[in-house]
């Protein structure tokens, strides 16, 4: 047996380990967030710590090939506001479906906002950032939000609902759509809406969501 033979199990092993912590961390960040330890990992995927450390020796390399598909996503959904006819449609459903995408999976939302300073995803920034640019400039030429509108309006928006998202996701989850329309009438030039989306919460469901908000953010 040649020595390529002897190798080739030992790469199909290291791969199989590979899918089975990626696998183990897409359920566990989804639930509890970026605060994942790879000892907790380890356990979930079975394997041994050394081997989480050999796969992804740090965590930026693990959030990287946990979230390439959900960055393509967002790529695919900024590409997609832009064809919109409607500037205004389109840069809302820009900031919606990246929103759902972040309510769906609290990992995605806190690395989105994480600073990770790699190659790939500075690069992925710098292929997104164009994009946005324009999404708010042909709103602007439009006319339909307000002139002093910026792509940075935009990034903040994830930032004031990211707390309304862990907050509420035991209580109602989609809440998060109710601020988020206040948000975008206040971008808008002429604001049309009459009603905002979810209902409203009484002084009970508030309450709830105070306490879920602050838990969550201990748990960070």
């Amino acid at each position: 047996m040649d020595r390529a033979q002897t190798c080739r199990p030992l790469r199909k092993d290291a791969e199989r380990n590979r899918q089975r912590i990626l696998q183990a961390a897409r359920t566990l960040v989804a639930q509890h967030g970026l605060g994942v330890s790879h000892d907790q990992l380890a356990e979930a995927a079975d394997v041994a710590v050394g081997t989480v450390y050999r796969r992804f020796p740090d965590k930026d390399s693990l959030l990287e090939a946990l979230f390439a598909e959900e960055m393509d996503q967002v790529m695919s959904i900024a590409r997609a506001a832009l064809e919109n006819p409607d500037p205004w449609r389109g840069l809302v459903s820009f900031v919606t479906q990246s929103l759902e995408l972040q309510a769906g999976n609290r990992g995605l939302k806190e690395f989105l906002m994480h600073n990770v300073t790699s190659d790939a995803m500075t690069a992925c920034r710098a292929d997104l950032m164009p994009l946005l640019d324009r999404i708010v400039e042909r709103a602007r030429e439009a006319g339909v939000v307000r002139p002093e509108v910026t792509t940075y309006d935009l990034g903040m928006i994830p930032l004031m609902l990211g707390p309304v998202m862990d907050g509420c996701r035991a209580v109602q989850p989609d809440l998060w759509r109710r601020p988020l329309e206040i948000v975008l009438e206040g971008l808008r030039a002429c604001p049309e809406r009459d009603r905002l989306p979810a209902t409203q919460l009484d002084t009970d469901g508030f309450l709830e969501v105070m306490r879920c908000a602050h838990v969550s953010s201990g748990k960070r």
